[in-house]
């Protein structure tokens, strides 16, 4: 009975142990979530979602400027007067009309026969016209010569190209699948409002635009343009609008006047290209006034 005593006391004490050990895994799996429940670091907070029309940047915003503004100017019927600046001339002033109606009218001083006649160029409802208007070297009256329908592009030898930043160039500009590139520009000397650089990203032999500084005003007022042909800025505040254009003068049956210069007038030594004189002579040959010894006349008495 002693021998056995033992045993059953080591299996109360083994009995009594075993409680302890089935609480050890619980107590186990509890404290890592009771150690970060007290991690002082917050959980991170969720990203913000996207913006479901986030802004344009860089080009593409430029881009879509430079469209509104353009959209403006289409729609903005005035009466301005540009100062045209072009290297190794003297400064002019273009006249620009948008009337109501739609009707445009844009006078160009020295705009054809090389800088040497002005001319107005309109598209009405019966048509496009080229006027050419009294000048120094063109002292007659005005006077127009329909060129095409209304839509029509002026032929390049007709062209001084003035009138595009105001008429078709708007456009190309408003047209987001014109190969453009657009960027923010510095604007030209005395010239105002916001503008943008432009470029085209397609080779062509005609492009749509000329590449340069294009500039307007928040209401869409073209500025100022830099192109190819000079550059152009606004001169003062521009008038209302008339209800339509009036053409510079009547129309006539002709031809238009060219971009090229006319041919020098005639010299005598064009006229007569071996320097002869009107009797067909040649100055020291026989006949040109001195006569050879023994071709002496006569005189009377002899």
């Amino acid at each position: 009975m002693s021998a056995s005593a033992p045993n059953a006391e080591n299996g109360r004490v083994y009995a009594a142990h075993r409680p302890a050990v089935r609480l050890t895994a619980p107590i186990a799996f509890a404290l890592p979530v009771l150690l970060a429940g007290c991690s002082s670091d917050p959980p991170d907070d969720p990203p913000p979602p996207p913006s479901a029309s986030p802004r344009p940047v860089g080009q593409d915003a430029a881009r879509d400027e430079l469209a509104a503004l353009a959209a403006a100017a289409q729609d903005r019927h005035m009466v301005a007067r540009y100062t045209l600046r072009v290297a190794d001339t003297p400064d002019r002033s273009v006249v620009v009309t948008s009337a109501n109606d739609g009707s445009w009218r844009v006078d160009v001083p020295g705009g054809a026969l090389g800088g040497t006649a002005d001319v107005s160029l309109a598209a009405t409802a019966d048509g496009l016209f080229q006027c050419a208007l009294p000048s120094a070297t063109r002292p007659e009256a005005a006077s127009c010569v329909r060129v095409g329908e209304r839509d029509d592009t002026l032929p390049r030898r007709l062209d001084p190209r003035v009138q595009h930043p105001f008429t078709d160039w708007l456009d190309v500009l408003t047209d987001r699948r014109a190969p453009l590139s657009v960027s923010p520009a510095m604007a030209p000397p005395e010239a105002t409002g916001v503008c943008y650089s432009v470029e085209t990203t397609a080779a062509s032999i005609n492009p749509p635009l000329d590449v340069g500084i294009y500039c307007f005003d928040e209401d869409g007022t073209p500025t100022a343009v830099r192109a190819a042909f000079g550059t152009l800025t606004l001169a003062g505040p521009p008038e209302p609008a008339p209800a339509t254009v009036q053409l510079a003068g009547p129309v006539v049956d002709g031809e238009p006047l060219g971009m090229e210069a006319p041919p020098p007038p005639p010299t005598p030594s064009d006229l007569d290209p071996g320097g002869t004189d009107p009797g067909g002579t040649v100055p020291g040959e026989p006949g040109a006034g001195d006569a050879e010894p023994g071709d002496t006349e006569p005189t009377g008495g002899g």
